[in-house]
């Protein structure tokens, strides 16, 4: 009994010390999207940068811990979060009660629309409803999908990086592409000037928040972290970095 009770003990301090130390090292692992301009892309020396990842860098140096950054497509980033293989994801996801209901979100920290793109010489699709009957090129996996889904259109092209879905619009093999405005926007201005032109309002509006597995202790440390550079200037600064204004 003496003994088993000396091995119980062992246990309980290895365990103990294994976890302090776990704590000490932890370093979260980060899913961002490969190529989601200006929030998330690889620039020409190789590393990511963009909005997102200044932010969550910021966020991390506040919060205090290390991080690896895990490129991959968008349509993985739920799963991934689900199956605990991220602890955070960072891309641009709109909050939905659908997502919800499998992972958690930060606080709010952007928000945005959608918006529709056309080639440069299109006079027939001017706002989401000429979409019925049409083409129309989105991101797979995104909010945009669905929302394209009730509009009617003759065929949904999806593709597992937006670039695609803006270069099917350029080639002719789609009538538009549909996709998040501040993205749509940065494309038209720096690569598709002359070729396409953004169309209509946006629509559907909604909130961009950070993704944690459910139940995540980081949450709320990112949370805190978020509205003191709200609060401090930090995040406007990096606003006006990105964006070329300030935040609303």
């Amino acid at each position: 009994m003496k003994k088993l009770t000396v091995l119980m003990l062992a246990s309980i301090m290895f365990f103990t010390s294994g976890a302090a130390f776990a704590e000490k090292s932890d370093k979260l692992y980060v899913g961002v999207d490969t190529a989601f301009v200006p929030f998330e892309y690889k620039g020409k020396d190789g590393k990511y940068t963009g909005f997102d990842i200044d932010l969550w860098a910021e966020i991390a140096k506040r919060i205090g811990v290390e991080y690896e950054l895990k490129p991959m497509d968008f349509n993985g980033l739920i799963p991934g979060l689900t199956t605990d293989n991220l602890d955070v994801a960072l891309a641009a996801i709109f909050i939905k009660s659908s997502r919800e209901k499998k992972i958690d979100f930060s606080h709010p920290y952007f928000r945005a629309g959608l918006k529709v793109m056309v080639q440069e010489n299109n006079k027939d699709i001017k706002s989401p409803a000429d979409l019925k009957g049409k083409v129309v090129a989105v991101k797979l996996g995104t909010a945009t999908v669905e929302y394209v889904e009730t509009l009617g259109a003759k065929r949904i092209v999806k593709f597992p990086n937006i670039d695609q879905a803006y270069l099917e619009v350029v080639t002719g093999g789609a009538d538009a592409a549909m996709h998040d405005t501040p993205n749509v926007l940065y494309y038209i201005k720096t690569v598709g000037t002359g070729k396409v032109k953004a169309v209509g309002p946006d629509v559907k509006a909604a909130q961009y928040g950070i993704a944690f597995p459910q139940g995540s202790p980081w949450r709320d440390k990112v949370n805190v972290a978020l509205l003191e550079m709200m609060e401090d200037g930090t995040y406007a600064k990096l606003y006006r970095k990105w964006f070329d204004a300030d935040p609303e």
